[in-house]
């Protein structure tokens, strides 16, 4: 059996895909065939022996669209590349038809409707409708015609999608502005007989309906190009080149021709071109990238290094043991494109209804025309207006609008609360959610590292070691034989933030920023080392002090009461980290450094379950440090210690026990989780690749603003529902009468143009309704 992924052009919606994975899978060996209608890309698995690459290409092409394999190679890389550029250059070319078609569609307006205006717009007298009909159709016609050529392919892929028995939203659109356009063009045609035909033409129905459409398209197409923006920036994450080193000697060259067993140098402040394992040095690494831990990671011989993460301040010698798709940061890509592929769009209510509605609503136009011309003994003018009343009445305009007009209102109110929400899909499926995961670093807590403690040794430090000026600490006065322990504690960071002002690393930066938040000058020290892996060495105001871990307590040979070693146990099982402090050769105290829990998490996780939602936290941290956050937030459940392939896992088998899942993160290492997911929902100060492959974005990054999502779409479902349930109670009421039921009672004709007015009647309820969502509190 073969994987394969084919690039697939001329779709255009989820039945083009639907057709691309009906005549694949008819293939005699085809294991499963997996169409994304929002990259393009099939996945398909077949038996070599019974299906090959040509005969997969020219069934598709049968079907009337066109494929091509795409090679996971440089030249792949390369064609992809290609790809996102003909993407751009069809949006560029969407975004000029939209705009031209709001040039069409302004004046036509103005034409056709200045006339019904309480105060009548003025028209030359050579287009006005009284006194120049004939002139006043045309002019309506050069407009409209334009506008119809722009929106041409809504009318290729609708009736495509009818001929082929899969009706969808293109369909009707298709078939409501092409009946009211084919009726128009026929009352002008017979102006010249009857001036009177000139107040029963709908160009503008026909126009403003294309236009409004290729609108949402065209919003559609961008939100699409955010997921291969997505794995873009993924890829470029990777250096293109790395230092081999061989006998002693560097020479820099393509990471792709680097195989696995060979030895590359990893200087300070690059970028880690692939995965392997420490042989020589130390240092520092950023891994957030991957682990979404804000805190690096010391690294040292015979530590794992992963591809795509930021060195420090160091230099290693790194033995590779992952090259090419086999990198860590590979399979992530791997699993953010799979997860995609995974995921169906989602059928939409106004979707399911259009395989039944198109169908019925043209039987019922075709039959009524037929059985007034067999039985009834009409003309073909009368038959001809029965069978275009029907279509008019039906023009799903109300149809169309209903779902996307209450989606850009729901959206813009999300807006506004500083919740981006990408697509009406996502808008859509958030009320269903049952189960929220939420990352811990970054998401429930703030993302940076802070000061939480500071904790004297052994009760009050010895006065031998505090032999300091009054005048040189915080405050003023003489010299003091007694400290007070907070005055101590005060002085301890003082003189550690002072010594880390030199420190580029966050944890030294964390005490400083939390000596300058207490308004404390900080003295410059003399002399500063940096002692890879464990802390800095420095010389101040005459004195020896030192910061860092456990591990420069073993470098610098301090001693470690059991007492002391307990207390440093107790912080780190708390999610702390100590940082030791050493004056002149003695251990004076700890300054502790964590991420912080966010004020509003408690209160988001409270909200979100008052839903009946339950609420899991996962995280890479350790699960001593996890479930202390976790209970402090009070989520249901703690997911410790997972790798990045880990959370999309954990997010696989909620969704297997039935759930629909949010996942709340902001690393890169979320991203196959948040793709993965029903829902992904980014914080707003997280990773760019989060922010893309995220379906809501959190702008002020407050959990908050999860719960407010749910509640926005729970209100927005509830307004599309209503509006469908007023589009079809409209065309199911004007049907009958456009049939000729009451002219069969003995009542009126129900002519076109008072189906039309009807039409619009139910397209103003709708909006009009949908435009209540403005009002909903979250």
């Amino acid at each position: 059996m073969r994987t394969e992924q084919y690039h697939i052009d001329g779709m255009s919606c989820a039945a083009c895909s639907s057709a691309v994975e009906r005549v694949t899978r008819k293939l005699a060996g085809v294991k499963s065939s997996d169409v994304n209608l929002t990259t393009n890309r099939m996945v398909i698995t077949y038996d070599e022996a019974q299906v090959t690459p040509e005969l997969i290409c020219q069934r598709i092409s049968k079907a009337g669209f066109s494929a091509s394999p795409i090679e996971e190679s440089s030249q792949g890389k390369k064609a992809e590349e290609e790809d996102w550029r003909q993407q751009e250059k069809e949006l560029h070319t969407a975004r000029r038809q939209v705009i031209a078609a709001i040039c069409f569609a302004v004046p036509l307006l103005y034409i056709s409707m200045g006339h019904m205006l309480s105060f009548p717009l003025p028209l030359p007298a050579f287009m006005e409708m009284d006194k120049a009909p004939l002139n006043f159709a045309l002019a309506q016609l050069i407009l409209t015609i334009p506008i119809l050529i722009c929106g041409r392919r809504f009318y290729v892929a609708g009736i495509r999608s009818l001929l082929k028995g899969n009706p969808n939203m293109d369909s009707l659109v298709a078939i409501g502005t092409g009946s009211a356009f084919i009726y128009s063009l026929v009352m002008t045609a017979g102006i010249p007989a009857n001036p009177m035909k000139a107040h029963q033409l709908y160009y503008e129905s026909a126009a403003v309906v294309i236009t409004l459409v290729m609108f949402g398209k065209l919003l559609e197409s961008r939100s699409k190009g955010k997921t291969s923006e997505a794995i873009r920036k993924l890829m470029k994450l990777a250096p293109d080149t790395a230092l081999l080193y061989e006998n002693g000697t560097e020479r820099e060259v393509e990471a792709a021709l680097v195989t696995v067993g060979q030895h590359i140098l990893i200087k300070p402040g690059s970028r880690i071109p692939l995965d392997g394992v420490v042989v020589k040095g130390t240092s520092s690494v950023d891994e957030s990238m991957l682990t979404g831990e804000s805190i690096p990671v010391e690294k040292q011989e015979r530590d794992r290094v992963i591809g795509g993460s930021m060195n420090y301040n160091g230099a290693m010698e790194v033995e590779v043991t992952h090259v090419g798709s086999d990198t860590t940061l590979s399979r992530i890509i791997r699993l953010i494109e799979e997860a995609q592929g995974k995921k169906a769009p989602i059928s939409k209510l106004a979707d399911r209804v259009a395989g039944y509605f198109v169908p019925a609503v043209m039987g019922i136009a075709l039959a009524a025309a037929l059985l007034w011309w067999i039985l009834g003994g009409k003309d073909l003018a009368f038959v001809l207006t029965i069978f275009v009343a029907v279509l008019v009445i039906a023009c799903p305009c109300a149809l169309g609008l209903a779902t996307p007009t209450a989606i850009m209102v729901g959206t813009g109110v999300g807006a506004g609360h500083g919740i981006l929400i990408k697509s009406g899909e996502a808008l859509e499926i958030c009320h269903k959610v049952d189960a929220v995961i939420l990352d811990k670093t970054g998401t429930i807590t703030e993302g940076k590292p802070k000061v939480t403690d500071v904790s004297l040794i052994c009760g009050s430090v010895a006065e031998q070691v505090w032999k300091l000026e009054k005048s040189d600490a915080p405050g003023e006065g003489q010299k003091s034989k007694t400290i007070s322990d907070r005055e101590q504690k005060e002085q301890l960071l003082w003189i550690a933030a002072s010594c880390e002002q030199l420190s580029e690393h966050p944890m030294g930066q964390a005490i400083v920023e939390a000596a300058r938040e207490k308004k404390m000058e900080l003295v410059m020290p003399e002399a500063f080392e940096s002692i890879t892996g464990a802390g800095i060495a420095t010389t101040w105001k005459g004195r020896k002090v030192a910061v860092g871990n456990r591990r420069l307590l073993e470098h610098l040979k301090v001693p470690v009461s059991q007492e002391t070693t307990r207390t440093a146990a107790e912080y780190a099982n708390s999610g702390k980290t100590p940082m030791y402090v050493v004056i002149d050769g003695r251990l004076a105290g700890l300054v502790c450094v964590a991420d912080t829990i966010k004020d509003t998490s408690v209160e988001a996780v409270k909200k979100i379950k008052s839903l009946g939602i339950q609420v899991y936290m996962v995280t890479g941290d350790n699960q001593k440090a996890a479930e202390y956050i976790g209970k402090l937030a009070h989520v249901d459940q703690v997911v410790a210690e997972v790798l990045p392939e880990d959370k999309a896992e954990v997010v696989k088998g909620l969704q297997k026990e039935g759930k629909t899942v949010m996942m709340v993160g902001d690393g890169i290492n979320d991203a196959p989780a948040l793709v993965q997911a029903d829902i992904g929902c980014a914080i707003g100060n997280g990773s760019d690749i989060a922010l893309e492959a995220g379906d809501v974005v959190l702008m002020k990054s407050d959990l908050m603003d999860a719960y407010r999502a749910i509640k926005l779409s729970k209100a927005t479902i509830r307004n599309i529902k209503q509006n469908l349930f007023w589009a079809f109670f409209y065309n199911s009421l004007g049907i009958p009468v456009a049939a000729g039921v009451l002219y069969l009672l003995g009542g009126p004709l129900l002519s076109p143009m008072l189906g039309g007015f009807a039409m619009s009647l139910s397209s103003v309820c709708v909006v009009g309704n949908a435009l209540r969502l403005k009002n909903v509190k979250l």
